[in-house]
């Protein structure tokens, strides 16, 4: 049972290769640029959501027009058609996980997706498993969180239809 939790096994650290090579300590460390402004989703759907080509634009119109590097961003822009980028932290189908739920919860986007702006390309930092998501959802508290819920009742959340649907 152990090899289940295995990062060869839960993808952890492992490279995906993506159609744009997008470097998250440019964008989000040197520039400043917040999770929420390309993945501005995440506050209100389970999907955090990436960002459309016209998002990347907005900048990239003006600074650094004629990279080499972005003509895959240009062309997906002026073709109408979204970048196929390949997921990073790809669940389970029967798993249900709600964005906006965890960060209406508190959650910052580090929790899960580690120091992602110290990241050339992005890898899934935590394992993701079911016991990794329980440790945190039986003991919000200790990660300085509080497990409100509906109407102010305080639920843990540990249910297996939380996430199994």
């Amino acid at each position: 049972m152990a090899y289940v939790r295995t990062p060869r096994n839960t993808g952890q650290l492992a490279a995906v290769d993506q159609p744009v090579s997008f470097d998250h300590r440019h964008h989000a460390r040197d520039d400043g640029i917040e999770c929420l402004y390309c993945h501005a989703d995440a506050e209100r759907s389970p999907s955090a959501g990436l960002p459309s080509t016209e998002t990347c634009m907005g900048c990239h119109s003006q600074v650094w027009n004629d990279s080499i590097l972005l003509e895959p961003v240009r062309r997906s822009y002026f073709a109408d058609r979204p970048l196929p980028w390949n997921r990073v932290h790809d669940l389970p189908d029967f798993v249900y996980f709600d964005h906006s739920a965890h960060l209406r919860g508190g959650l910052e986007c580090a929790t899960c997706h580690g120091q992602v702006e110290n990241m050339a390309s992005v890898v899934q930092v935590a394992p993701l498993t079911m016991v990794w998501c329980l440790d945190c959802h039986r003991e919000p508290e200790a990660r300085g969180l509080s497990p409100t819920g509906l109407e102010g009742k305080v639920t843990r959340l540990t249910t297996c239809t939380t996430c199994h649907r």
